[in-house]
């Protein structure tokens, strides 16, 4: 019936066309966006088209397209026209910044990083908690076995490294060689490294493999809270300190610029900072900065401090280099951890 419904409602956002302007008919718009957000752009996406109307008295098309934003990126760089992209790594934002096709003070140009909505790393255990998993520290035991993604594939679990990595970076006072050994040990604990997210959620909650899944906080509640894997009876566990993890948005200002849709780009995007869709976003357990809407929400998260990963290991291009390039720290821990 989901999928029914998000077929409709993807379709009334892309399809419709009515009596557009020169403009709006010449010129489709389109987002490219993380594999996971099929559901809530099914949902923002028409919306916006309702809000563009009665803003501008025009109609737009919207296309859509979702990939791990990695693929979404390369894509880009090697000429898919896009508008705006609506990613979950900043790192997937400045490589098309890097390759002119964006401006590099991207995250400059909407509020909260150009980041409307937030998350972080939570953890989904079996009925029960039979294994007590409440922190960090417990994914090290001997007797515990994690699932999650590939850091070098998959930017979600990029997030649970870091994670991990600045839990014991605070944990031991910076020491690297004692944090590189908790983190190997993490790695170590890992019973199924697929490449995506999706692979590890399927693993994990149908394939009963592993006694904790990593994964953003909102597919944490939206697995354990939803229809597609209710037989499990998961729970949510959300450590009282684990790593922000933004999602980033831009407008691809060459193609926007050259296809002369920067007005609607840019509206789309501000959309997203409104209350309405602030509200929507909850709705999929994603965090959000609308004041209001904190408020409103509050007893919805857990609490938990959160990690700035910029602000403990330096820039992104520093934090990639050091940890997820070919030879980085990833690549050494796993390959005598494993």
């Amino acid at each position: 019936m989901l999928k029914k419904i998000l077929l409709a409602s993807v379709a009334s956002a892309t399809l419709l066309t009515g009596s557009l302007s020169h403009a709006a008919a010449d010129t489709p718009f389109h987002n490219a966006s993380y594999d996971i957000a099929r559901e809530l752009f099914g949902e923002i996406n028409p919306l916006f088209v309702e809000h563009w109307k009665q803003q501008s008295g025009k109609e737009v098309k919207i296309i859509q397209s979702f990939a791990g934003t990695s693929r979404q990126a390369q894509d880009i760089i090697q000429g898919k026209k896009v508008d705006v992209v609506t990613f979950n790594q900043v790192t997937d934002v400045d490589i098309l910044a890097k390759r002119g096709l964006l401006r590099e003070d991207w995250a400059e140009q909407f509020p909260n990083n150009a980041s409307p909505y937030y998350s972080t790393t939570a953890f989904l255990v079996r009925e029960g908690n039979p294994k007590n998993i409440k922190s960090w520290d417990d994914l090290i035991r001997d007797d515990v076995k994690l699932v999650f993604p590939n850091p070098k594939t998959s930017g979600n679990a990029r997030y649970s490294y870091l994670g991990a990595w600045l839990f014991a970076n605070e944990k031991f006072n910076g020491d690297e060689e004692k944090v590189k050994a908790f983190v190997g040990k993490l790695l170590k604990n890992v019973e199924n490294f697929p490449t995506g997210g999706r692979g590890a959620t399927v693993a994990f909650a149908q394939n009963g493999q592993g006694d904790v899944l990593l994964t953003f906080e909102s597919e944490v509640i939206n697995i354990a809270k939803g229809d597609e894997f209710k037989s499990a009876n998961l729970e949510i566990v959300v450590p009282e300190v684990s790593v922000l993890a933004e999602f980033p948005v831009a407008i691809v200002d060459k193609v926007a610029d050259e296809r002369g849709t920067r007005e609607q780009a840019k509206a789309f995007l501000d959309f997203q900072y409104s209350k309405d869709i602030q509200q929507l976003l909850t709705r999929y357990n994603y965090r959000v900065h609308h004041p209001e809407v904190v408020e409103a929400t509050k007893a919805q998260f857990a609490p938990v401090r959160l990690i700035n990963p910029t602000e403990v290991l330096g820039s992104w291009d520093e934090i990639t280099a050091k940890h997820f390039d070919n030879g980085g720290i990833l690549d050494q821990l796993l390959a005598t951890g494993r």
